[in-house]
């Protein structure tokens, strides 16, 4: 059986945590210390501080050698990352700790597959927990009372979050399922046809896997990208640069396209959406862009047309990491429209916008054998975009 790893400061909380490995194994779990601390612990751990700040790229001195604790704390997250990363033994991830302890843990709990299980005991657990877990399947569990001595709170959610992790390592679920291809699709309200098309159109030999362009959204399915669980992408919509770029409330990072750059996935994608930026209700838009075309989509999300010279910039920076992907690739261009109110008549029609933004990408392709720039005289929700969506979808993965 493989252990978990419970991880945290064995210079501050080496009871709490050698509590929680005897709760582990009287689930019946076998568990492993790793003790994470950046200032000098006397603690007996099964892995020590000096074995975990060995995979910083830097060395260990990088880790522990730091008077600057938030430079120390930085620097074991990083060798901790690593060191997960070269275990193949871990059942489960159990961290218990406060601020500094959370962000080391969770950090490197974010390099880890998906479906590794992965468990976090915090003081942070109630408040905004999205810089901890991001795109991964982190559980967070509220340690209520500080993880500072044991008391009869501490024990008790200790106690729980040991036994969880014990059952999830004990109890793995099988890898695979159906021997259907894995395949992610990117959908906001706007190309909600589209992608229902879509998904009706490969459901009969794909399991699909539909991820709402909220940010968020994009970066979990990069994720499974990562994690080999996700084969191939119908990345239609691609809205979230758009938000990037201009201060909307829903971006990708920096990072998006790269999971598919990296595994060399068949990939078809579109410019869905790339007509708005998101903000919240019509009072939280920023002043400057008040007198741009803006859509209340409703009382929590207001819609702000993008203009030629944003779709322009748009167009350039998708394009660019397109042309990075050595994997098969279809980039299809749906040139009477991206999205369901930039159809004739809508409010966010504008042909000279969204011609800037197919300007732009025609103007920055590279021709590759790999790739192809699919223009489609159709709007990106009518039947004719998605029956092409899938046709090019079908041709990049024949045989594979």
């Amino acid at each position: 059986m493989k252990p978990v790893h419970v991880i945290g400061t064995c210079d501050t909380k080496e009871a709490e945590l050698r509590y929680a490995i005897e709760q582990v194994q009287k689930a019946g779990s076998p568990a492993l210390l790793v003790d994470i601390s950046t200032t000098p612990s006397t603690a007996q751990a099964d892995v020590t501080p000096e074995t975990v700040a060995k995979h910083h790229p830097a060395g260990a001195d990088a880790v522990l050698g730091h008077a600057d604790r938030g430079k120390a704390v930085a620097a074991m997250a990083e060798a901790l990352g690593r060191f997960l990363l070269s275990r193949n033994d871990i059942g489960a991830v159990l961290g218990l700790g406060g601020g500094g302890n959370t962000s080391m843990v969770t950090e490197a709990m974010r390099r880890l597959p998906i479906g590794v299980p992965k468990l976090m005991v915090s003081t942070m657990a109630s408040g905004n927990v999205a810089p901890y877990v991001g795109p991964t399947d982190i559980m967070m569990m509220h340690a209520v009372a500080d993880v500072a001595g044991l008391n009869a709170i501490t024990r008790t959610v200790i106690g729980n979050a040991a036994h969880a992790a014990a059952g999830m390592a004990l109890n793995a679920i099988p890898a695979g399922g159906e021997a259907r291809r894995a395949v992610g699709l990117t959908m906001f309200g706007v190309t909600t046809p589209c992608i229902t098309q879509i998904r009706h159109l490969i459901e009969g030999d794909c399991e699909c896997f539909v991820f709402h362009a909220t940010g968020t959204g994009g970066q979990c399915l990069e994720k499974l990208i990562d994690s080999g669980l996700i084969t191939a992408a119908l990345d239609i919509t691609t809205t979230e640069v758009a938000d990037h770029l201009f201060g909307g409330v829903l971006p990708c990072t920096e990072d998006r396209f790269g999971a598919v750059i990296r595994r060399r996935i068949p990939w078809v994608g579109s410019v869905g959406a790339c007509d708005m930026v998101n903000f919240g209700g019509r009072e939280t838009v920023p002043a400057q862009f008040g007198a741009r075309n803006l859509y209340v989509h409703n009382a929590q999300v207001t819609l702000m047309r993008t203009t030629a010279g944003e779709n322009a910039a748009i167009g350039r920076w998708i394009v660019e990491r397109v042309n990075r992907m050595e994997g098969p690739a279809r980039f299809l261009l749906p040139l009477r429209g991206v999205s369901a109110i930039d159809a004739p008549g809508k409010p966010f029609h504008d042909p000279a916008a969204d011609a800037a933004l197919f300007a732009a990408i025609r103007e920055g392709w590279r021709p590759a054998a790999n790739r192809q720039l699919v223009e489609i005289d159709a709007h990106i929700n009518d039947p004719a975009f998605a029956e092409a969506a899938v046709h090019h979808f079908r041709d990049i993965t024949r045989g594979q």
